[in-house]
């Protein structure tokens, strides 16, 4: 009995010692790593991730127009042009920016395949920024005022008032963004932007659709 006794702890010996090998081992990534049974498994919920990422970048700056726009400005009264009236020629320059609001995408604005390869986003269409007036830029090509509508500017004390053709200027500006190409760039741009961005991410095949 006391021979057996003694094998059986020379083996429990041999189990301990070869299990603490391991365990220091593995702390020194010199053997994989033990696995704890008890440890939690997390599953990633895509969908709700992407949406999430997606919906944080709030409103995407995509594409931004430069413009240069011809304001002819005609003011009259009752006495002749030389007298009383003005006519001003003023050359605008400004930019306007397009964008894509993600701010209010809904759940089912990103749809995920089962294995996690393809992505489908449905994105509402770009808008533009009201148009920003490069006062700096901007000039008055041409002016002509009668004699009493210079007085009465000099007297006013803002001779130089332009508000009136500054106002209009912007407004022209926002309607040549409007026929241009500035909000089609800012859904190409933004498309390119969030296929770049799935695929980092691990999707094959993305697809974005503007309503």
């Amino acid at each position: 009995m006391g021979k057996w006794r003694k094998r059986i702890l020379g083996t429990a010996a041999s189990v301990v010692a070869l299990f603490v090998l391991y365990l220091i081992g593995s702390a020194v990534h010199l053997f994989p790593q033990l696995r704890n049974p008890f440890g939690e498994t997390t599953t990633e919920r895509s969908q709700p991730v992407v949406l999430k990422s997606i919906v944080d970048l709030s409103k995407y700056e995509a594409a931004s127009g430069n413009f240069q726009v011809v304001v002819d400005i005609s003011s009259s009264g009752i006495l002749p042009s030389f007298l009383e009236g003005s006519d001003t020629m003023f050359i605008g320059v400004g930019s306007d920016n397009a964008y894509v609001d993600f701010s209010h995408l809904k759940g089912d604005a990103v749809q995920v395949s089962a294995d996690r390869l393809t992505a489908t986003l449905t994105l509402p269409h770009a808008q533009l920024d009201p148009a920003v007036l490069d006062v700096k830029q901007s000039y008055v090509f041409a002016q002509q005022q009668g004699l009493f509508t210079r007085l009465n500017s000099f007297l006013s004390g803002n001779p130089n008032s332009q508000q009136a053709v500054y106002e209009l200027a912007q407004k022209k500006i926002e309607q040549a963004a409007t026929s241009s190409e500035v909000k089609a760039d800012a859904e190409r741009n933004t498309r390119s932007m969030l296929v770049s961005l799935l695929q980092s991410l691990g999707f094959k095949t993305v697809t974005v659709t503007f309503v």
